[in-house]
């Protein structure tokens, strides 16, 4: 199973923008329960594409600098980075396809 990366305020330079692969970040928190539904898919999306991208989870409430920088409004949010860059954003509990639609266009992008 793969592990999932916390990225923080602190790490997100170098886990997020300095990486070598894309990056899928969950902005979530602990309250919010769409977050909460969407993880287990969060999960699965790590183990399917491990090597491919590297998946991070970023807890809002701990973290308000690098929500603000990238102006996060709702959560759940999906980030897809690719060169350092976000290439797509997904807001809400949405079905495991149109993510994994999203990392494939990011991937072959």
């Amino acid at each position: 199973m793969a592990d999932t990366v916390e990225i923080t305020d602190s790490n997100f330079q170098e886990e997020v923008l300095n990486s070598d692969i894309p990056v899928l970040i969950d902005f979530w928190a602990d309250w919010c329960q769409p977050c909460k539904m969407i993880a287990p898919v969060v999960q699965q999306i790590a183990d399917e594409y491990e090597g491919k991208i590297k998946v991070g989870k970023l807890d809002v409430d701990s973290n308000g600098q690098t929500s603000l920088d990238y102006n996060i409004r709702g959560i759940p949010a999906l980030l897809i980075f690719n060169d350092g860059k976000p290439v797509d954003q997904i807001v809400g509990a949405v079905p495991k396809s149109v993510i994994q639609k999203k990392i494939d266009d990011a991937l072959s992008g």
